[in-house]
Order: structure tokens, then C-alpha cells, then sequence
């Protein structure tokens, strides 16, 4: 028989703070529990506990591919039991970004077997570990390190070599929306280009999580950034919004046919690197403006158009046109650290002020479908995030 031994702690209550995504749920003022061990016969389980064993996950469950408000349930399932490679982890938070979405639509480039929980990022707590685990112990917050795991619910156990630990001294929703928009922001200012402080980079979706990523991350390099938006109610809201995190310049899609954009080139470089993640004209225009032998890299396709590149800027500019899928990287680099050198500077960042998650709407698990309805919304600025 399994035994739980549950100490007394001393709790606060606990709440994520405003839309800025700046509030600790489990830092500071988190609950301090201590971890304690069971020995049944010769295996050693490890608990983390404040209340009774977690025994049933509550998730958002999709069992066709459809519109996601329409397709995805709220479920209550029994956990299966802890394997000896295996954690139990109570999730965080865990946002709703645009691949979520496609992958629910049944468009994404990787699709798990139905039925399916959604979300591929997100923030969780070890609560226990099975007897053979070693990258992980009892306490630990910890996101997923490919996509695919199904992170909107409340509880799962979770293979190991699924898992990648991230500090607790950053706020939960830093750290929820670490794993995807800050490291394709980051890798692509890496690898592509030698980028030097006063260099230029160009990029389309400005206002999406990739590109406050970028902007942020470029700044603390010394990078000037342009970042395109394109025209909406509160345009000026925006711009003044992204320059308050870094960018140099903030353009509507217009003016990068416009005259005004020599005059910028007066006072910055051309750019080395391009940053696509419209397509369509948005892509060419954006080539257009890159100095010769420089790179555009294409990671989305909002628009949903191809991209088209001028035979003169192959010719005459010799510019490289290349993709890139932050899934696929982590997958390359699965058996190195490259991945835990990359969380770490982007947490370092984070604890400088340097770094912030984009502005957020917290919602409720039951209320999911309002959160899916406005992930799906042109031009909202703010990132649904299911805090559990």
C-alpha cells in the first residue's frame, strides 16, 4: 500500500498578477514543501505534496481536427501509474499559440494520434518520480522539450526525455512561454548571420510572440530592429508599446514601399537578416531592403501566401532564402546541450529585465472555449494563457 505522508506548510494564496505577465505564482512567495521518499520493496518513489495524491487529470481534449472552439472538451481522466522512467507533473500554465491552433485545424506539419490533448508549451511542477529518473527530481519546473505533449490540463505523467528543466526564480509565465517564441527568436539571431552590435534586422508579424522575442533579444545585443505591423486601430498603441521593449523603428506593411524607408537607412545599416513570418508580399518587400549576400528566413506563414522571390535579388544581391522550424532544431540537437546553454541565456536575460513575455490574458481551464475564440482574432496583442 502506497504511503503518503503530508506535511504541514505554511501557504499564502497565490494568483498570477496583470496582463503584463510579470507576476510570480511559485517564486518567492510560493509554497515551500518538502519532498519526502517511500521505499516499497526495492523501489524508491520521491513525492512533492501539499494535499493528497494527484490521481485524475482535468484536460482539453480534441477527438477530430475541426474548429478548435467546436472540436476541443474539457475531459476528466484517472492518471496511469508512474513508470520508472516517468514523472508526475502538475502543470502551471500553458498558453495557446498559433501552432496549437493548426494542429487542432488538422494543418500543422505534425500531428498526434487522436484523441489528443492540446498545447505543445507550457510550464509544470514535478510532483513525483519514478525510481530511475536522473535529469529530474521532485520540485522541479519543467517544459516540454519537443511538441506534441499535450500540455492544457491539469496533471500528466511524462516520459523523462520529454521533460527539460527551466529555474523558478523567473515568473510562471515566463517561463510557460519559454520554450517556443523566445528560442526561435534566439536561434535565429544565432545561426544564420554574424550579427554585430549596429547590425540590422527586418521582420513582418512584429506584434507576435516571435517578434517581441526578437525585438528584446536584439536590443540586448545592440541589434536595430525594424519591425513591421500591420495598420489597426491602435496602431500607435503598438508602436509605442514595441519601442518600450526595444525596437528601433516600428512600420506599417505600407511604408516598406514608401520612400521613408531610405531615410532610415541613412541613420542604420541595410539589414543582414530578414525574418519572415507572413509570406506573400509582406516576404518580398522585406527582401527587397536586405544589403547583398544577406539571409531571409521564413518560420510562418500568417498569410498564408507563398513567398516570392525577384530573380534580380538572387542575381544581383546573391540574398539566401532559407526556413526555419524551431521543432526541428530541438530534435537535431536532442542529445547535446545546446538546448540548456540557449534556456539558460534567455533566463539570464529574463532576470536582467531584458526579456518579457508578451502581454497576457490568464483564463480559467473552464473557459477555454472564450480563450481559443480570441487566440483566433486578428489583431489581438494579448497571448491566451490557461493557468490551472
Amino acid at each position: 500500500m502506497e504511503v503518503w505522508r503530508l506535511l504541514p506548510v505554511l501557504s499564502r494564496k497565490l494568483s498570477l498578477h496583470g496582463s503584463s505577465c510579470g507576476g510570480d505564482l511559485v517564486t518567492r512567495s510560493r509554497i515551500r514543501s518538502c519532498g519526502v521518499t517511500v521505499i516499497q520493496g526495492n523501489i524508491s518513489r520521491s513525492y512533492f505534496s501539499t494535499g493528497p495524491p494527484v490521481t485524475e487529470s482535468t484536460a482539453l481534449v480534441y477527438r477530430s481536427h475541426g474548429v478548435p472552439s467546436q472540436v476541443v472538451q474539457l475531459e476528466t481522466h484517472k492518471l496511469p501509474a508512474l513508470e520508472a522512467k516517468s514523472a508526475l507533473v502538475k502543470m502551471l500554465a500553458a498558453p495557446i499559440n498559433p501552432s496549437d491552433i493548426n494542429m487542432i485545424q488538422g494543418t500543422y506539419a505534425i500531428l498526434p494520434d487522436l484523441p489528443a490533448v492540446g498545447g505543445n508549451e507550457g510550464v509544470g511542477q514535478v510532483l513525483e518520480v519514478g525510481s530511475q529518473v536522473q535529469t529530474v527530481k521532485v520540485g522541479d519546473w519543467v517544459i516540454p522539450r519537443d511538441a506534441g505533449l499535450g500540455t492544457w490540463r491539469t496533471a500528466a505523467v511524462f516520459s523523462e526525455d520529454d521533460l527539460v528543466t527551466v529555474p523558478s526564480d523567473i515568473s510562471v509565465l515566463s517561463a510557460a512561454s519559454l520554450g517556443v517564441n523566445p528560442c526561435t527568436a534566439f536561434r535565429m539571431l544565432s545561426d544564420f548571420e554574424s550579427l554585430m552590435p549596429g547590425d540590422t534586422v527586418i521582420q513582418n508579424a512584429a506584434n507576435s510572440g516571435v517578434g517581441q522575442a526578437v525585438i528584446q533579444i536584439a536590443a540586448a545585443k545592440g541589434i536595430h530592429t525594424i519591425s513591421v505591423v500591420r495598420d489597426r486601430p491602435d496602431l500607435q498603441q503598438l508602436t509605442d508599446r514595441l519601442k518600450a521593449i526595444g525596437a528601433t523603428y516600428v512600420i506599417k506593411e505600407e511604408t516598406l514601399r514608401k520612400p521613408e524607408m531610405k531615410d532610415i537607412f541613412k541613420v542604420c545599416p541595410r539589414p543582414k537578416l530578414a525574418l519572415n513570418g507572413v509570406g506573400g508580399k509582406s516576404a518580398t518587400e522585406l527582401l527587397r531592403h536586405l544589403q547583398t549576400g544577406g539571409t531571409m528566413l521564413t518560420y510562418g506563414g500568417m498569410a498564408k501566401q507563398p513567398v516570392t522571390v525577384p530573380v534580380g535579388a538572387l542575381i544581383f544581391k546573391d540574398v539566401k532564402v532559407r526556413g526555419f522550424w524551431v521543432t526541428q532544431w530541438k530534435r537535431d540537437h536532442k542529445h547535446d546541450e545546446a538546448l540548456r546553454v540557449m534556456l539558460e541565456e534567455l533566463c539570464t536575460l529574463i532576470r536582467a529585465g531584458k526579456l518579457s513575455a508578451p502581454p497576457c490574458t490568464e483564463v480559467g481551464m473552464k473557459d477555454f472555449h472564450k480563450a481559443l475564440d480570441n487566440a483566433m482574432k486578428p489583431y489581438i496583442s494579448s497571448k491566451q494563457i490557461l493557468v490551472m
